[in-house]
């Protein structure tokens, strides 16, 4: 029997051939029932058409839908063609539980992990609180899925500074031993000012020039509902800037219900226009919030020159 090839890491995909001027990848979170299940795989099947170098698939506060995000991550690694990353979180979890997780993954052939400390199940702005056979820290997390194995390792990255950060340069130190530590790349938090990201990418750089040339990935969300977005935006401790939240504010009107259609084309719009801006300030891919749903993200991909409808069109 001929063994099967390793997975490639994230950043050999990223130098890999791609469409349109730049990688894009995009998020998943498990769902929570059958109906939401079939949406996700239909959102699946329309991004695997379209190459994207990597997709996540998120991890529940404390493991509240860890069996899930195991079993459907590693449906992604076995029945598409897509590379699938892992999200693992030490929230709750003692390190004899977070080298099983990484076990299980590695059973399904998933190299590639994304380590986060997580937020606290609940109140994700609330006290963190280790377990007490746990890692307190991302960066001990990464060191030791090290030590289980070959994976790839990924990291968060906050380009408006982690919530729980007392200063800036406290937050860039936190990220730059993480990369130390071994992580290849970073995924940032999703963000609405393009200046917060370059920034982010300027300290890392001066800080520590070797870490600075590993990828930050910037995370985007196609607005398509000005409620989730500021209920997201409030979970995450980042901000939607004033001039930003008036744009939609102006499209969402004064009714009772929000203009739906007006707010979705105003954030294609914007996220259109993000895209473009860390395109040009060489962005290495562009990271796609998706909500489980395709059809915002391939939007955006058309227009930033992605042959979407010919990597749609199935011939019946």
């Amino acid at each position: 029997m001929t063994p099967t090839a390793p997975a490639p890491s994230i950043v050999e995909r990223l130098a890999a051939p791609h469409r349109g001027p730049v990688p894009f990848s995009v998020e998943f979170f498990p769902p929570r029932d059958a109906e939401a299940e079939s949406r996700l795989w239909r959102a699946v099947r329309i991004f695997e058409r379209l190459s994207p170098a990597f997709v996540s698939m998120t991890y529940g506060a404390g493991g509240s839908t860890r069996d899930r995000t195991v079993r459907i991550t590693g449906e992604l690694a076995a029945q598409t063609t897509l590379l699938p990353v892992a999200h693992l979180t030490a929230v709750n979890h003692s390190v004899a539980e977070l080298r099983a997780l990484v076990g299980a993954y590695a059973d399904q052939g998933i190299t590639n992990i994304l380590a986060l400390r997580g937020d606290p199940p609940g109140d994700p702005l609330g006290e963190w609180v280790a377990h007490p056979d746990g890692v307190e820290y991302a960066e001990q997390l990464v060191r030791l899925i090290d030590t289980l194995g070959d994976f790839h390792v990924g990291v968060a990255s906050f380009p408006e500074t982690h919530h729980r950060s007392p200063d800036i340069d406290h937050d860039t130190r936190t990220l730059v031993d993480k990369l130390r530590a071994g992580a290849e790349y970073s995924i940032t938090q999703m963000f609405f000012d393009v200046e917060h990201y370059l920034r982010l990418r300027d300290r890392v750089a001066a800080a520590d020039p070797e870490q600075g040339l590993k990828p930050i990935i910037p995370g985007i969300m196609p607005v398509t509902s000005l409620a989730t977005a500021r209920r997201m935006v409030e979970l995450s401790g980042s901000v939607i800037p004033p001039d930003v939240e008036e744009r939609f504010a102006k499209a969402a009107g004064n009714g009772a219900e929000e203009d739906r259609a007006s707010v979705r084309a105003v954030g294609i719009d914007f996220a259109t226009e993000m895209a473009q801006r860390l395109v040009a300030e060489g962005a290495p891919c562009l990271h796609f919030c998706s909500l489980n749903f395709a059809k915002a993200t391939t939007e955006v991909l058309g227009r930033l020159g992605v042959d979407v409808d010919a990597a749609l069109h199935v011939p019946a």
